[in-house]
């Protein structure tokens, strides 16, 4: 039996663009950017600010031995890292990460014309196999 997988589309944005995003500015250069989303009904969300959001969760719950909690906060607080991470987004719809396949095609077909252009510097819809996720690096197991 075939499995369904999940997707996932992410986006990086150049520097301006990024901190236009992260602030939620109405900067004139991100108003296709902004129809794409608002056409799919989804959201940006900053992977850094994500990993940040997750590290404060995890403390608040005691969870810090957990290996995904400590590679996440390590990845965090490494400024090369960071400087990577404040500029990759990820899509959500309705909340959620991960969508079906009909609206992963669809959002790269719509976001690909953008890569190149000035705000979108790379686009990569990921799945949800786990033998194409990486793993937390046994350091942190």
């Amino acid at each position: 039996m075939s499995e369904e997988w999940q997707y996932q589309i992410r986006i990086n944005l150049s520097d301006l663009a990024a901190a236009a995003a992260r602030e939620q500015l109405e900067d004139p250069s991100l108003v296709p950017l902004r129809r794409i989303l608002a056409k799919h009904q989804v959201d940006l969300v900053c992977q850094y600010d994500a990993f940040a959001h997750y590290v404060d969760e995890a403390k608040r719950e005691g969870r810090e031995d957990d290996p995904l909690y400590k590679w996440t906060k390590a990845t965090i607080e490494d400024p090369e890292k960071k400087e990577k991470y404040i500029k990759s987004f990820t899509v959500y719809s309705g909340g959620e990460q991960v969508y079906d396949k009909a609206l992963a095609d669809s959002l790269e077909a719509d976001l690909q014309p953008l890569v190149g252009q000035g705000v979108v510097t790379k686009l990569s819809k990921l799945d949800t196999n786990p033998e194409n996720s990486p793993q937390v690096p046994r350091k942190y197991r």
